[in-house]
């Protein structure tokens, strides 16, 4: 599965920083399917090298430790879980940040 597609970079580039959680849609969210890490990313911008830089709220298999952050494509791209299986991304899901915040817990 291909984690970035060319309409995820649009909205990604249309999203930009700055604005309230409760207006701030999670654009795509990448999980691993044989862990427990998962991404809910709200925005992100190519850099020099032609890699994605990723922003959103980062929860690596520990609830209490979760927070926002970045991650780059293809740090995602080489993650395995247990049984080796790639991160994929999660067709379905659609919410604001407030949401995952909410969720977690962490309603700044």
């Amino acid at each position: 599965m291909k984690l970035l597609t060319r309409e995820i970079e649009a909205q990604l580039i249309k999203a930009g920083p700055d604005r309230p959680a409760e207006e701030t849609p999670i654009v795509c969210k990448y999980f691993t399917p044989d862990a427990a890490a998962t991404w809910f990313i709200c925005d992100g911008h190519k850099v020099e090298n032609g890699d994605w830089l990723l922003f959103g709220f980062c929860d690596l298999g520990d609830r209490q430790m979760a927070e926002l952050g970045y991650v780059s494509l293809k740090e995602l791209e080489s993650i395995r879980g247990g049984l080796g299986l790639p991160v994929e991304r999660d067709l379905y899901y659609s919410g604001t940040l407030a949401d995952v915040l909410s969720h977690y817990g962490k309603g700044w």
